[in-house]
């Protein structure tokens, strides 16, 4: 799969129908979960009998009703992903919370399937026909949406942001682009000194975009309390705020799939640690540097530009890779203020030049898992603000990649 996405260009009316749109799918999703709470003791609720309840909610709601069919499927769906994924986690047993599915306050997006859109032959314009009054938009953007069969468009969805809103094409079209061999391998070790560290020894710099907003972010955050509850200036606020927050998930997300594709590209092989991040997270010292350094969202960009380019990305355990020593293999303990590793055999490297070494060395040997058909993320319905999560696998690249 892949993801076309533009700006829209349209009336200040119909930004109003795109929201209430957005409203009618929250309540849509809201009353799914309802739903499921107080008929799941009595009766087996599944899919399907969500997407029966949706039918019955376009009955008994007129403004439920002007959305169309297909899109008040999608939005029951929704709700089904959340409770789905709550039911995975009791099967699996995972440690803590189970993700209890929650309503929804702050939806952002309106999903529409095979049905109540129709594209333009020539221009960029999209019309959508159901009875919310959205009508025609313009779509403002640098990918050519006409290069692809309409049937090959499995999803339209319309997503609000501070900055804006966005129509979002889903094509199910294979995105491949195979490369000439290199015959390199690197690995790759993460960290916060460094943003990674590979094999060859080449410290890539932390960019650090929130620490560096922060300042900007903080003042912009206490502006909204100065402003009255209510008033027009207030939501002005809040939306200068958002907008400083969308641009450093933006540089992230450039950042991270910047260098992932120069990585796939260049090597045949990219070895990286299977790092728990989440659970790196619980430690409140360190919880907002690693989630700045978006280390996750690295790892999902090599995953995808090794499958398009055909190279191969392995994943290694990452227990003793710093306190091995990549020569000798010998046990070297060290804390985490040492950053150099010294060993008897006479190695001295950097801490983490020596880890990246040795997570190559256990991909050559396939200690590591085999992530090369990792095409996207798994899961079937919803949609995130950046990477969407509506069909098996969906990537968002950049037109200047």
């Amino acid at each position: 799969m892949l993801v076309l996405e533009y700006k829209v260009k349209a009336k200040s009316t119909q930004y109003l129908a795109i929201d209430e749109a957005i409203r009618t799918v929250q309540f849509i999703r809201n009353k799914s979960i309802r739903y499921w709470m107080d008929a799941a003791r009595e009766d087996k609720i599944d899919r399907f009998a969500l997407n029966k309840y949706s039918t019955k909610l376009r009955h008994e709601f007129a403004f439920v009703k002007e959305l169309n069919a297909m899109a008040v499927q999608a939005a029951a769906e929704r709700g089904w992903l959340s409770i789905s994924r709550f039911y995975d986690n009791c099967k699996k047993n995972r440690p803590g919370k189970k993700g209890y599915p929650r309503f929804v306050r702050s939806n952002r997006s309106v999903e529409y399937k095979t049905s109540g859109w129709s594209l333009h032959p020539i221009k960029r314009r999209i019309t959508f026909t159901d009875k919310k009054g959205i009508g025609e938009l313009k779509l403002l953007g640098k990918w050519d949406i006409h290069t692809y069969p309409v049937a090959a468009i499995k999803r339209v969805r319309l997503v609000r942001r501070a900055d804006g809103y966005y129509c979002q094409f889903c094509v199910d079209v294979e995105c491949r682009d195979i490369q000439p061999k290199t015959g390199k391998e690197l690995g790759l070790d993460v960290g916060l000194e460094s943003f990674y560290t590979d094999s060859n020894g080449h410290h890539e710099p932390n960019p650090k975009f929130l620490r560096k907003s922060e300042p900007s972010i903080k003042h912009a955050q206490r502006l909204i309390y100065k402003k009255q509850k209510g008033s027009n200036n207030r939501r002005k606020a809040r939306i200068k705020y958002s907008r400083k927050h969308l641009r450093v998930s933006r540089q992230r997300n450039e950042h991270a799939k910047g260098l992932a594709r120069q990585l796939c590209k260049s090597n045949d092989l990219v070895a990286y640690e299977d790092l728990k991040v989440s659970n790196m997270q619980k430690n409140h010292c360190l919880a907002k540097s690693i989630a700045d350094a978006s280390w996750y969202l690295f790892r999902m960009w090599i995953d995808y530009f090794a499958a398009k380019f055909g190279k191969l990305a392995v994943a290694v355990p990452p227990h003793y890779t710093s306190q091995t020593c990549s020569q000798c293999k010998r046990r070297v303990k060290k804390s985490l203020s040492v950053r150099t590793h010294t060993c008897q055999c006479g190695c001295t490297l950097h801490r983490d030049t020596n880890a990246a070494i040795n997570i190559l060395l256990k991909a050559r040997s396939r200690d590591g898992q085999s992530r090369s058909n990792a095409n996207g993320v798994g899961t079937s319905t919803l949609l995130g603000e950046s990477l969407v999560e509506q069909v098996l696998t969906l990537k968002l690249e950049s037109p200047r990649l």
